[in-house]
């Protein structure tokens, strides 16, 4: 069964420039995925590994709530870095969030990890501290009981996705900005355009 598309209907709230796109960041893993929902909201899935396979069925029943809840137009998702050793497990995870988008019509950016973090904190070896620095630094935001970066990551993401529409959240230097043309971006719809 499909989900009708999402990506074809205007966002209902705007902005001075037109509409507001309705965007969400995916920093996925098995353990702890990162999710920055479009209000600017952040969460983790937490799993377990004594859940075994089921891990997979949380983490996909979270992302389909959030798409039929915030229907959003955009979903920008940390891509697989290249030679990763756990790059076959985050793997699983990347297929059932994609298929989720997919069935949802949900429009998919990616963005590899040296990439974001030259984006956000203008080094491609930022740790998880200077991506936080950054957050607070662009637009004051902190992150609570986010030990493993998922929710900032999560939340760069979405400010990326926002950026490469045309609808920055917060100025950055244009050098940082200009980082986000290696990343991979789908076409804007109709309307956005």
């Amino acid at each position: 069964m499909t989900a009708p598309s999402l990506f074809d209907a205007a966002p209902a709230a705007t902005t001075a420039a037109g509409p507001r796109p309705r965007i969400i960041g995916l920093d996925l893993s098995l353990t702890s995925t990162g999710v920055a929902l479009p209000d600017g909201t952040t969460y983790r899935i937490k799993t377990r590994t004594a859940d075994g396979d089921r891990r997979l069925v949380i983490i996909r029943d979270h992302i389909r709530y959030d798409l039929a809840k915030h229907r959003p137009h955009l979903a920008v998702v940390e891509d697989l870095p290249r030679n990763a050793m756990a790059a076959g497990v985050t793997g699983m995870v990347q297929g059932i969030a994609r298929c989720e988008l997919a069935d949802a019509g949900v429009p998919i950016a990616y963005i590899v990890p040296a990439t974001l973090k030259s984006y956000a904190a203008d080094h491609g070896r930022a740790d998880k501290q200077h991506m936080a620095d950054a957050a607070y630094l662009a637009a004051g935001i902190q992150f609570a009981n986010d030990l493993g970066g998922d929710q900032c990551d999560a939340w760069w993401l979405r400010a990326a996705g926002h950026d490469w529409w045309g609808d920055p959240l917060f100025t950055l230097p244009d050098a940082q900005r200009s980082r986000l043309t290696k990343a991979k971006w789908p076409a804007l719809p109709r309307w956005a355009r």
